[in-house]
């Protein structure tokens, strides 16, 4: 099995960066892709943001050349790197992972999440 938790999240002007991290546990060689999603109220969940075990990565239109996700080898730590943020980004964020069992592929529960709140 695998543990996600995700941390960083809090209150940022329009404009100003934020960095998410989602510590990853568990038996990290079998995660496929790690993602980060994100909820506003009111509306659906939506990927932010991905990371193959690879190192392939993609984006939501939205957040393309202001968002970067990278991963963090030894410290089984991916990372979301929020730069030029708007009012717009502000949501609850989750990381999710997919990973491999021995009856197929899986994904992690979804856990609380971290608030990111973009000021005006």
């Amino acid at each position: 099995q695998v543990q996600l938790v995700e941390s960083g999240g809090g209150l940022v002007q329009a404009g100003g960066s934020l960095r998410l991290s989602c510590a990853a546990s568990g038996i990290i060689s079998n995660i496929n892709t790690i993602s980060w999603y994100r909820q506003a109220p009111g509306k659906q969940r939506e990927l932010v943001a991905g990371i193959t075990n690879g190192g392939s990565t993609n984006y939501a239109d939205s957040v393309k050349g202001r968002f970067t996700i990278s991963r963090d080898n030894a410290k089984n730590t991916v990372y979301l790197q929020m730069n030029s943020l708007k009012s717009e980004d502000t949501a609850v964020y989750y990381c999710n992972a997919n990973f491999r069992t021995t009856f197929g592929t899986r994904f992690t529960p979804w856990g609380q999440g971290t608030q990111v709140t973009v000021s005006s």
